[in-house]
């Protein structure tokens, strides 16, 4: 454990140390934007306005992303509590920072949210996956780059989101069954 703990401290290490101004700006919007869920959320209610299968996908989002935030953040921050990262001692540049958040780091929230959403709609939606799969990725490091996560954070919080829509869909899938 002390080994997976120190890696992920030098891999937030690391992306703090590079510098990179033309994502900065960019990636703390994304973060900032997916916070409560908008992101996610507001995919989820616009394919409800499909008929067929785009609303089947946005049900099944918009559900998939309730029960990843609930497992993340009321559960899973509660059992683990693991502070959030030292911005300062990491000299992560202040540009790039979000405020803080004062709940645990661990699992990422935000990250759960954006997978749960992407595994749900791009299983019901193939052609959806792959921007869903990227914009989910690309609010998963949002989060290491601003500096409130370690990438253990973001990695544990994709698991969840994915593990969290399988069972969803799966759940779909009894319900409609019958």
């Amino acid at each position: 454990m002390h080994d997976l703990a120190a890696l992920d401290g030098a891999l937030y290490a690391a992306v703090a140390a590079t510098d990179t101004p033309a994502l900065d700006a960019g990636l703390r919007r994304l973060s900032r934007a997916a916070n409560h869920s908008k992101i996610n959320l507001s995919i989820a209610a616009a394919l409800t306005l499909v008929p067929g299968r785009c609303r089947a996908a946005g049900l099944a989002g918009a559900a998939s992303v309730g029960l990843a935030s609930f497992t993340a953040n009321l559960l899973g921050k509660s059992l683990v509590r693991r502070p959030r990262p030292d911005r300062e001692s990491a000299q992560v540049r202040v540009d790039r920072h979000v405020p803080m958040p004062t709940s645990a780091s661990f699992p990422s929230g935000h990250t759960a949210s954006a997978f749960a959403l992407a595994t749900a709609v791009g299983t019901i939606l193939p052609a959806a996956a792959a921007p869903l799969g990227v914009l989910a990725c690309a609010v998963g490091y949002s989060r290491v780059h601003t500096g409130v996560h370690y990438p253990g954070d973001v990695i544990a919080g994709a698991l969840l989101g994915s593990t969290c829509a399988t069972a969803v869909l799966a759940l779909g899938r009894k319900l409609t069954d019958r």
